[in-house]
Order: C-alpha cells, then structure tokens, then sequence
C-alpha cells in the first residue's frame, strides 16, 4: 500500500467512530451521470397467480388477513414488499360474502379490477360497486373497507405508495371499530357532483389534493379509446393514450402516483422510450409483447388479458400488439413533476 493509501485508510479508520465516511469514495455512486435502478423488468402471467390466490382463499379469511393479498415484488427488491423503490403492487382476493374491515392510513391506494365483479369499495361513507377495468381510489387517511355481495370472488390490483410513505417515515394507521362503515351517501354521488365537467358551486376538496371522484368507470375509458383510435392520429410511442386527471384541478387523481389507459390498435409497432418514473402495468384487454431495455440487456414479455409487467425507471419501453390491447398503468409521475425532476426521452 502506497504511504497516500495508508494515510487514508486511517484516516477513514479513525473518523468511523465519529459516524463520518469520506464523500470521495462514494460520490460517483451518490451522483451518477443517470438513473441506474436496481430494479428489473418483470412480468406477472396471471394464469400462474391465480391458483395462488385460490390457495390462498381457501388458507386465510378477508377478516383474518384485514387484507388477503398476494404482493407482486420486484425480483430485485425481495422483502421490501416493493415493485419500484417507490411504489407497491398487489393483487388482492375478496370471496362473496367476505368484508374486508374497515380501516384508513397515510398511504394513498388504487384498485384496479382484474376479474370479477358486483363487489364493493367504500370510502368515507360512499359505496362504489366494481366492473373489470374501473379504476378506484382511496384517498390518504380516508375510512374504506371492501364486500363481496356477489355470488363469484373478485380480484383487483392494489397500487399504493407505500414504499414512498415509509422512505420519508411518514405513516399512520387506525382500525375501525366497525366492520363496515355506515353507507351516507348514494352510490354514484361523487361521479355525479364532479364527473360530468361540473362541481358544486360551493364545493369543497373533500379528499385533499385527490380527486373527489373515486372510482372512474372503464366503459367510458373504452368508450373514448375507442373513438379516438377511429378519429384521432395514432401516437408512434404510445399509440392512444390518456391519462386520468382529477376534475378539480387537472392534475393527478392522486398526488403520489399517476394513472393512464391506452389503447393498441391491432398492427402496432410502437417506437420506444424512457422516462425517470417507473410504471407499472395491467392488462386489461388483448395481447401484445413489452420490449424492455434496460443495463442488464434486452428483456421481452409476451403479455395477454390479466397480466402484469413493472418497467423500472429509464429503461426504454417499446410495446407492440397484433390484434390490439388495452392497458392501465400506475407512476410515480406526480412527485418527480412536484421536485421538477421528471425527464423523458422517446427515441427515434
């Protein structure tokens, strides 16, 4: 060792009981020349999940579990309950006749249906019954709870960003002392106050910075997919995509994550791009195939109805369908837009 060496060495030595490390040593892992994630592309086929869920169904009650999810974990962030490093993923089962008790936390939450429908989602007093594809919030610190009052079980993707929440070791939780909330309000009230491009006239925000509407239907998604895909241009990159907004501000629905659909249409070849917010993907309908390429090489996933795929961040997606797809997807877009740090390159 060279007598610099040796004089660094203890002086690191030295300063370690101090609770100090030299930036030097660590500064180009601190402040690298791009986004470098530890996380990797996966792919979720749900015909393989499902029989998990079933298992699990039949091992542990809604009751008993408060909430019977199977979390999607990114393969690279195993047991942090992770599938970005800020975001979290979940699929979770509710059985006819089950209620999953009421409960509220700091994290905000989105439920995305997979399959099944007729079950509920309550939030602060207001049911909403859900349809495959209906995109459903719970605000942050709002009381919620989930039944099943159908005679078939459903399951419906669960987005929350509690990843984010405990990096800034932000969170609160409260149970119920009730199982379910009393319903006060008519199912569709707050569509009907906020969802038509009107709001009352001495309306308030009643969830904060989240949108006062909480579940926002697929068929009028489809719906307007479907006519812009016959009437609009097709985008290149991302062929016909919306994002969801909330009505009072036009901003995010949530102010921690980010919600989109698109549409494929049959014949796509999509040119590829990247962007700092990773997302993450359900497929509602169709098939198509993901290519991912990020710094452990090129990935490719051949996706169908019910699938799920994580992108992490600047990793270059490209998406192409034979016969056409539909797909949601959930960011962390709104923080990155907040700190003025989002970038996005689509490649030629």
């Amino acid at each position: 060792m060279s007598p610099i060496s040796s004089v660094r060495q203890q002086l690191y030595q030295d300063m370690a009981p101090l609770n100090m490390t030299p930036l030097w040593e660590v500064l180009h892992a601190l402040v690298p020349p791009q986004p470098s994630s530890p996380c990797v592309p996966s792919l979720w086929k749900y015909e393989q999940i499902k029989p998990f869920l079933k298992r699990a169904g039949e091992a542990i009650t809604a009751e008993e579990a408060v909430r019977r999810v199977l979390i999607l974990e990114n393969p690279a962030l195993r047991g942090q309950s992770a599938v970005t490093q800020s975001l979290y993923a979940g699929l979770q089962l509710i059985l006819p006749g089950e209620v999953a008790p009421c409960h509220r936390h700091t994290q905000s939450a989105l439920r995305f249906i997979v399959e099944g429908e007729g079950a509920y989602t309550a939030v602060d007093g207001e049911r909403t019954t859900m349809h495959p594809g209906d995109f459903i919030i719970t605000p942050s610190w709002t009381w919620h709870d989930h039944g099943n009052q159908a005679s078939e079980p459903v399951v419906w993707l669960d987005g929350l960003d509690i990843p984010m929440i405990r990096f800034f070791d932000a969170g609160f939780a409260e149970n119920d002392t009730a199982q379910s909330q009393t319903v006060q309000r008519a199912e569709g009230n707050s569509f009907a106050r906020y969802g038509h491009n009107m709001a009352p006239v001495r309306g308030d925000a009643p969830f904060g910075a989240t949108s006062p509407i909480f579940s926002y239907p697929y068929e009028r998604s489809r719906e307007a997919l479907h006519h812009l895909e016959s009437n609009a241009p097709i985008d290149d990159w991302d062929g016909i995509k919306l994002r969801y907004i909330n009505p009072a501000t036009g901003g995010s629905p949530m102010p921690t994550m980010a919600t989109f659909m698109q549409r494929l249409p049959a014949g796509f070849e999509g040119k590829a791009s990247r962007q700092t917010d990773g997302a993450v993907y359900s497929v509602v309908e169709g098939a198509g195939t993901a290519y991912i390429e990020g710094p452990n090489g090129p990935v490719r996933f051949d996706f169908e109805t019910r699938d799920h795929f994580v992108v992490p961040s600047w990793q270059a997606l490209r998406l192409a369908s034979v016969k056409g797809c539909v797909l949601f997807s959930y960011s962390d877009r709104p923080v990155h837009q907040a700190l003025g740090i989002h970038k996005e390159e689509r490649i030629s």
